[in-house]
């Protein structure tokens, strides 16, 4: 009977490392499908006998848009018209900007979250979250020595924005800012090893 017992528990312990290992690349894979399933299926006739082609065409169309926007000045002038035209449109503008400002803090040129950040959330007993300062609270004569930071979810994209002192803000070294934030994103599950890098 103990035998047996014995032979149950390896094979449940085997089961659990098989989940542990095919759940993140299973869901990944799923994930990258289901993205690429839709996009695809935006034009049914042409994926169901070319699969790939819309996806391969929006990804290249994408491109295209990001350099003609960027760098000609025919296309810089059409994006600062439309970027005007939605910012001054009653209801469309924060539906816009906040996407805008979203998106503009991850990529591009206007990055904000460049500079992981530990910030004491708790003295006693003293408790630290990873965050990225994002303003410096200049402007306001009354709160000059704060800083507002970032402090993103555990599994989500979502997060709080805090103005605490800046004695209760210390650069999180070993840090960079992708590391900070898959340390964060990940719920504190970041091996020593990487941390480092």
């Amino acid at each position: 009977m103990k035998r047996e017992h014995s032979y149950i528990s390896v094979l449940i312990r085997f089961f659990f490392q098989g989940i542990l290992i095919l759940g993140p690349l299973s869901a990944t894979i799923w994930i990258i499908w289901s993205i690429f399933k839709s996009v695809d299926n935006l034009a049914p006739q042409i994926s169901q006998h070319y699969p790939g082609v819309v996806f391969g065409v929006v990804i290249v169309g994408t491109m295209l848009i990001g350099f003609v926007g960027s760098k000609l000045l025919l296309g810089k002038f059409v994006v600062t018209a439309m970027d005007y035209l939605m910012m001054h449109t009653p209801g469309v503008k924060v539906i816009y900007s906040s996407i805008k400002d979203m998106l503009n803090s991850f990529v591009g040129d206007k990055r904000k979250f460049t500079n992981p950040v530990w910030v004491r959330v708790n003295e006693t007993p003293e408790i630290w979250r990873i965050g990225f300062l994002t303003h410096q609270m200049v402007n306001f004569s009354d709160m000059a020595d704060m800083v507002s930071v970032y402090l993103p979810h555990s599994y989500a994209i979502s997060g709080w924005v805090i103005v605490t002192a800046s004695v209760n803000v210390k650069p999180a070294e070993g840090f960079t800012a992708q590391k900070a934030m898959e340390f964060a994103l990940s719920g504190g599950i970041l091996k020593g090893e990487e941390k480092a890098q």
